[in-house]
């Protein structure tokens, strides 16, 4: 196990300033090629390698200003690998991990590159409902069958909590030839599970236990959070260093440890090509370098950001407690850096609500009747978080009505009824039916309400008066409905008839 609180580096061991104009190392090998590459006074050249924009903002603007390749950018084509691979090596030694790889796809490469590296096209795998599309479309590229087990549902908010340990044992002993248990943890809310006991559910049953922390990649560098995936005793998680860590956009890293001496593990060459075979063959070396320069705030001033997130997270939890009916998401599964605002006690519509913080200046990441989520990072300041609670509190006394209860979001608590495969669905003949029609046919398309983008119908499941009835409610209630070829959902794609 590694320690839950990431080392310290001693005080002065590199610059605060990156720019440090006497030339001293930062600590991240690709961010200090980014900073040689971008240099105010490095001087004209003729570059004769892509990107096309030749780092020219007078003919696109401004737009393309410090966009740096991997490749002859960040450094010499034949030397990039070993840039790439000192910086890959730097963020698994901080997370405990034996095996890392930089992703400029986001957490949906990783996801897709862990499910290419388990199993067999047709063999079955334990996967979490509520994971993300990228999950349940990289089972679609893998061949892989996924047996489905669903979190727990608080009756209270209407929002998912962890997915019960006995449930995915039930799973793994109904299921034996399973290759692999997947879960998303912590969830789209923030709420988190038993991952220590999920790892050993899945290593007596001899497969790998892999976690989408997509969210989660502050965990474990303070003691007042819960340990990372990788320390609770997951063998590969997927986390974004563009979510909770000041990372470009797009920013991803995959982290695993291999060669488990029961053989219940990860194969390093499978995960290696699982990881190329989805990935882009030209990187954005401003994504990489931001990437490494996050692992590496971390590895400087991790506990003391990460602290002050924890406190600014509980100060607005404290704020958001006093406005009469307003309530926020709150227990011990729940990720104390996470902030999720429950309406229905002050009757207040979260789409008006969103609507009020957008014009302030403050989109949130989700907004739905009942739910508000902000991303709190640890790039907030306090003030920001005053700001921020202030303005939701003086929009729900203006939309105040008269309380009721919470709904159910429609991805939380669905079964879904898989007919055929996902892979074999989405490569089947389809056609277009009208919405009315579909039901009690075979979805051929992937349908989420977003955020959160979990699926509510997947290639291969049945489609039923029911859910084409709420997806309606979520577009008539001013939500959006993703990924549909008709996002009216007034036609729905469904398998041929034969």
């Amino acid at each position: 196990m590694t320690s839950t609180v990431a080392p310290k580096v001693p005080d002065g061991a590199h610059p605060r300033d990156p720019r440090d104009p006497r030339g001293l190392r930062t600590g991240a090998p690709l961010l200090d090629a980014w900073l040689r590459a971008t240099a105010p006074d490095r001087g004209e050249d003729a570059r004769m390698s892509i990107p096309g924009h030749k780092q020219r903002t007078d003919l696109t603007g401004a737009v393309v200003a410090d966009d740096v390749p991997l490749y002859a950018g960040l450094t010499a084509i034949k030397q990039a690998d070993g840039l790439l691979a000192e910086a890959e090596e730097r963020a698994a030694r901080l997370w405990g991990a034996d095996w890392c790889r930089f992703s400029v796809g986001g957490s949906t490469h990783g996801n897709q590159a862990l499910a290419l590296a388990v199993g067999q096209p047709g063999d079955e795998v334990i996967v979490s409902r509520t994971l993300h599309r990228s999950l349940l479309l990289g089972l679609v590229l893998a061949g892989l069958r996924p047996v489905w087990v669903r979190p727990q549902v608080d009756p209270g908010s209407g929002l998912p909590r962890a997915v019960a340990v006995a449930d995915v044992r039930a799973a793994l002993a109904a299921h034996p030839g399973a290759r692999a248990v997947f879960l998303g943890d912590p969830s789209y809310v923030g709420t988190t599970g038993d991952l220590a006991a999920h790892a050993a559910a899945a290593h007596e049953a001899g497969v790998p236990f892999i976690v989408d922390a997509a969210w989660a990649a502050h965990l474990g560098f303070h003691p007042g959070f819960p340990p990372h995936a990788l320390a609770a005793g997951a063998d590969a998680m997927v986390t974004s260093a563009h979510k909770a860590l000041p990372a470009w956009s797009q920013g991803a890293l995959v982290l695993a440890r291999t060669g488990r001496p029961d053989g219940a593990g990860l194969d390093r060459a499978r995960l290696e090509r699982a990881f190329d075979a989805t990935h882009t063959t030209s990187p954005s070396g401003t994504i990489l370098a931001s990437v490494d320069a996050a692992r590496e705030l971390l590895a400087r001033e991790g506990e003391a950001l990460t602290g002050r997130l924890l406190a600014n997270v509980a100060a607005a939890r404290a704020r958001l407690a006093a406005v009469p009916g307003l309530a926020v998401l709150d227990g011990p599964d729940v990720e104390p850096g996470k902030l999720v605002v429950l309406l229905a006690g002050t009757g207040a519509h979260g789409h008006a609500v969103e609507a009020d913080l957008i014009a302030a200046g403050m989109p949130v990441e989700m907004a739905d009747r009942d739910t508000i989520v902000p991303i709190v990072t640890l790039a907030d300041e306090d003030r920001h978080l005053t700001w921020f609670t202030d303005t939701l509190a003086a929009s729900v006394e203006r939309r105040r009505a008269a309380p009721r209860p919470p709904a159910a979001g429609l991805a939380w608590g669905l079964d879904p009824q898989v007919v055929l495969p996902p892979r074999e669905a989405f490569f089947a003949a389809h056609e277009t039916v009208a919405a009315q029609d579909a039901a009690g046919r075979v979805s051929a398309e992937l349908v989420a309400p977003y955020p959160p983008g979990v699926p509510v119908l997947a290639p291969g499941e049945l489609v039923t008066a029911e859910i084409v009835a709420a997806l309606r409610a979520v577009l008539a209630d001013g939500g959006r409905v993703a990924y549909a070829a008709d996002n009216t959902l007034t036609t729905i794609q469904v398998v041929a008839a034969t």
